[in-house]
């Protein structure tokens, strides 16, 4: 396999518009930054990831604009000029640096974008996988009432999502669980707590067993492995892991403490593909089922969470919904689509896609080139 060296990384910040607000336990979006990383190989070959960031650091300590910097600053003069053997040299590289998975991981896949690419393969070649399409779901965030809730679902089932996940908060809860169960009794339904309740809500949380669900996704804080643990041995309902896991070692202490039954694995959150692949043969040993969550990515992110969905452990529908659920316009052609609930994995070199530049420079706030070999920071000692 032929090694890669970068030349210049190209870092576009644009801002993109969601068709609709998006509603969890945080907050509400309407709009939201995003800083594109281009990398050119020396080759001329340009290979492509995004931060998948919020504009505000409430899911993790991150912004779009703090990515930026941590990316200028410190990750890219770590990689320019440099001979990369392999992408997954790349997560070592980076651990100087603590936390901050999503500017790692916007780089690192761009990386891996470019070196599937020079090979003359997709990137799920690379990546280890072997699906040809991918099951889909859809995440529906916290509506105005339950019978607003029903329609939406009603409307996602009419489409051929293959799951259903709606976002949860104290108030917002099991009346509108029990609502889409009398309505649907049979789908695959999950929620998403986003971190928005404690060990005070155990009985509270009990409701929710009588509902069949698939998982309740991170109901405890945003850090937490140990009321997990406690917390699920109470539940019959599995207790799935998002925001608690950002790394190898996060999810290997998780699953030896017994805190949760299902890990959703999103690439930003880890700091990349090669730690979300360690987290999946790790989690692919103990019997734990995996899948890929969503973070508002454009077509560039979602590119990549559909290549790391081939892996084998991936068993049950992502958040990948196509283009058109959330953007007004995408800045990947074509656009993704789903077809009877499945999006085809794309056999182009690379993520598969073309980047429509055109588009890009549309809704583009800042453009800045780095392309010399800037000293990077001292590590400490």
């Amino acid at each position: 396999m032929k090694s890669i060296t970068i030349k210049e990384v190209v870092l576009h910040t644009i801002n993109v518009s969601l068709k609709a607000p998006f509603t969890t336990s945080f907050g509400t979006i309407h709009t939201k930054d995003v800083c594109v990383v281009e990398v050119i190989d020396e080759s001329g070959i340009s290979g492509w990831g995004e931060t998948v960031t919020s504009d505000e650091p409430y899911y993790n300590e991150e912004t779009t604009h703090t990515a930026i910097y941590i990316l200028k600053d410190f990750l890219i003069p770590r990689i320019i000029k440099k001979e990369i053997t392999h992408p997954k040299e790349i997560y070592s590289m980076f651990s100087f640096v603590r936390r901050n998975q999503i500017a790692k991981a916007a780089l690192e896949t761009a990386m891996w974008d470019v070196y599937a690419k020079k090979n003359g393969k997709p990137l799920y070649a690379v990546l280890g996988g072997e699906k040809k399409k991918i099951a889909v779901g859809k995440s529906i965030g916290i509506q105005e009432t339950p019978d607003h809730l029903v329609d939406k679902v009603g409307q996602y089932i009419d489409e051929g999502f293959q799951k259903i996940k709606v976002k949860i908060a104290p108030g917002a809860d099991l009346d509108y669980i029990s609502a889409i169960r009398e309505s649907y009794p049979n789908i695959p339904l999950m929620a998403d707590a986003n971190s928005a309740y404690t060990l005070d809500h155990v009985d509270h949380l009990k409701e929710l067993d009588k509902y069949q669900l698939m998982m309740i996704e991170q109901p405890l804080a945003h850090d937490d492995i140990i009321d997990h643990a406690i917390l699920q041995k109470a539940l019959r309902t599995p207790i799935c892991l998002d925001e608690s896991i950002h790394s190898y070692d996060d999810a290997r202490k998780a699953i030896k403490l017994g805190s949760c039954q299902i890990i959703n694995i999103k690439i930003g959150r880890v700091g990349g593909l090669q730690e979300a692949i360690r987290i999946h043969n790790l989690c692919k040993d103990h019997n734990i089922p995996v899948w890929c969550g969503g973070m508002l990515e454009t077509g560039i992110g979602r590119a990549h969470n559909l290549h790391m969905t081939t892996l084998e452990n991936f068993t049950l529908p992502g958040d990948t919904a196509p283009s058109s659920h959330y953007w007004e316009e995408d800045i990947v052609k074509p656009e993704i689509t789903m077809n009877n609930g499945y999006i085809q994995v794309p056999d182009g070199l690379g993520i598969g896609f073309k980047i429509h530049k055109g588009k890009i420079d549309k809704v583009s706030i800042q453009t800045e080139r780095i392309d010399s070999e800037k000293s990077p920071h001292p590590i400490p000692h």
